[in-house]
């Protein structure tokens, strides 16, 4: 049996779930949810619908999870628990301060309904969270240092889309390198957050707009902005289109540890990530716990879950004798 699938949102997100759907042979996509008219929105599935997300409530008995496609600033702290009212639910929600909050809430909505969500799926949070668990229990004695970039943050983006007076705009947050080598090295730094990234947005502005106004805003921006070095560039459609029109991003998990009755030997744990698509690789990690969500909600547990929940077999369409005797 094919696990259904429900995409609300037809973005670079919802367009990156429509195409990881296709890879994963026990899924189908019956419907995309849009708040567009339905008829101007193309998708590549012929034989999923587009609906307008008015209708979403009719679709209940027709999808098995519905995948959460909208953005963290303004989208998903609503969305997510009001449709987990509805159905079993994944989103990529991302602003980390507010992760308690959106989780308390999305829970309290999915108990009562009986549903089974899980927030925050992506590579940060996400993989990079895993990652940065199994460093900790490993190294119980030493320090965490995460760092990404070079690359496009689709929710600091969408941020600044969001702004009055942004007409388009992307955000790259970029590693400083000094600190990256001093970690690497093994001297153990302390390190704000000013130290270890700095961020450049480029903005195309509306006719009319005041850059000053929108620059001091991008820069004061709480949970995005506020804490770093954030340079902010004014350029064209053109250039926007010419310049920067891929979504790469990537980055580094850190641990540096000691083990020994003396703590005598060093360890360094390091993972990374290099992507041609931040949304394209988002997505197919969204997809892999879409079908943990189902099988936890076959399973009646329900309420709100994260990454650290899911045990990693459920991530996978293999039994758990392919599994042991392929990848164990």
């Amino acid at each position: 049996m094919s696990i259904r699938i429900g995409i609300l949102g037809y973005g670079n997100l919802g367009r990156g779930v429509e195409c990881a759907v296709r890879q994963n042979p026990d899924m189908e996509l019956r419907v995309v949810f849009t708040r567009r008219e339905p008829k101007d929105v193309k998708i590549l599935t012929d034989t999923a619908k587009v609906c307008h997300v008015d209708e979403v409530k009719s679709w209940q008995k027709e999808i098995d999870v519905l995948i959460l496609c909208g953005g963290s600033a303004t989208d998903l702290p609503v969305q997510t628990p009001e449709y987990a009212k509805l159905f079993n639910v994944v989103d990529s929600f991302d602003t980390h301060a507010r992760i308690p909050e959106h989780f308390a809430a999305v829970d309290a909505a999915a108990r009562e309904a009986g549903k089974t969500a899980i927030i925050s799926v992506g590579w940060d949070p996400g993989m990079f969270s895993l990652n940065r668990l199994y460093a900790n229990v490993i190294l119980p004695e030493g320090k965490d240092y995460t760092f990404w970039g070079r690359g496009v943050s689709q929710g600091h983006s969408d941020a600044v889309r969001r702004i009055d007076g942004v007409k388009d705009a992307k955000q790259y947050t970029i590693p400083v390198e000094s600190s990256l080598a001093s970690v690497r090295a093994g001297e153990n730094p302390d390190l704000t957050t000013r130290q270890k990234h700095t961020r450049e947005c480029f903005v195309v502005l509306k006719e009319g707009a005041d850059p000053t106004k929108i620059e001091e805003e991008i820069k004061t921006m709480p949970n995005y902005f506020a804490d770093y070095d954030t340079t902010v560039h004014f350029i064209s459609e053109e250039e926007m289109k010419r310049d920067h029109s891929r979504i790469p991003h990537g980055g580094f998990v850190l641990r540096s540890g000691v083990t020994g009755w003396e703590k005598e030997n060093s360890h360094l744990i390091e993972y990374s990530l290099k992507l041609d698509s931040n949304p394209e690789f988002t997505s197919s990690v969204i997809v892999a716990y879409a079908r943990a969500a189902f099988c936890l909600a076959e399973k009646g547990e329900h309420g709100c879950k994260t990454v650290f929940d899911i045990a990693p077999a459920y991530l996978s369409p293999k039994s758990g004798e392919e599994l042991r005797g392929s990848m164990l």
